[in-house]
């Protein structure tokens, strides 16, 4: 469903993304973990055909990230980094909008969207716009509009961040309920416990290149200490004015 071969990102001199491979099959939840700087969010904005590769290839759902991006956008869901949304729509507006740029009739649109702001907690603000709502709430809405239109593919961008315990867990079960029916979720993440509980395939990337690409069965140890090993090494901070006899 995911595919990619020496897939390449650079800003002048800079590598952001240098020559990742990776196959991710339909119905795996893919864990995409890295520091800040990584390369995670260059491989997604890539993948979903926003930004176009400088060398290598890609292709999802059989389309070519740069030569279809149209029709690939319009078979996958996306949760951006920035989440794309309008500051003077609701969050009910912002789904009514989705459902018609897909092309999802009134029969089926109505429905789906009282599933998901009742799923995903959104009726206290649902006639709230957008600039008014807290980081949650706007990051409830993005996620929301990614998953109206049944998307082949979801790319979620930070998913867990800023989200309530509740709605984290309603968030895990709906993920790990898509990928067991054929949908494929490539997610970032710094958090490592929500990913090792919800992935089937994790990957890590440093400093834009690929360091591990494994299956659940595949990992030696904990994703907490291979993460550490691999991404970037655990510190410690001592302050040693810190602290009260």
């Amino acid at each position: 469903m995911i595919s990619c071969r020496g897939l390449t990102k650079r800003f002048g001199e800079f590598a952001a993304v240098d020559g990742i491979s990776l196959e991710v099959a339909p119905g795996t939840i893919c864990a995409c973990l890295g520091a800040n700087g990584a390369g995670k969010s260059t491989t997604v904005r890539m993948l979903t055909g926003l930004l176009k590769p400088t060398s290598g290839e890609a292709t999802v759902c059989g389309l070519d990230v740069s030569r279809d991006s149209l029709e690939l956008r319009r078979q996958i869901g996306v949760l951006p980094e920035d989440l794309g949304l309008f500051e003077d729509l609701s969050v009910e507006e912002h789904l009514r909008l989705t459902a018609d740029v897909y092309g999802v009739s009134d029969s089926h649109s109505g429905k789906r969207i009282e599933q998901l702001i009742t799923g995903l907690r959104l009726e206290p603000a649902r006639h709230t716009f957008a600039g008014r709502c807290s980081h949650g709430t706007r990051k409830k809405t993005a996620l929301a509009m990614a998953l109206l239109p049944n998307p082949k593919v979801l790319f979620l961008d930070e998913p867990f961040e800023a989200i309530d315990p509740v709605t984290s867990k309603t968030m895990r079960d709906l993920l790990v309920s898509a990928a067991a029916r054929g949908v494929t979720v490539f997610l970032t993440s710094h958090i490592l416990p929500v990913a090792e509980e919800i992935a089937t395939r994790f990957v890590i990337l440093r400093e834009g290149r690929l360091v591990l690409n494994a299956s659940r069965a595949e990992l030696e140890g904990s994703l907490e200490q291979v993460y550490f090993d691999l991404a970037e090494p655990a510190g410690t901070v001592a302050l040693d004015w810190l602290g009260h006899d």
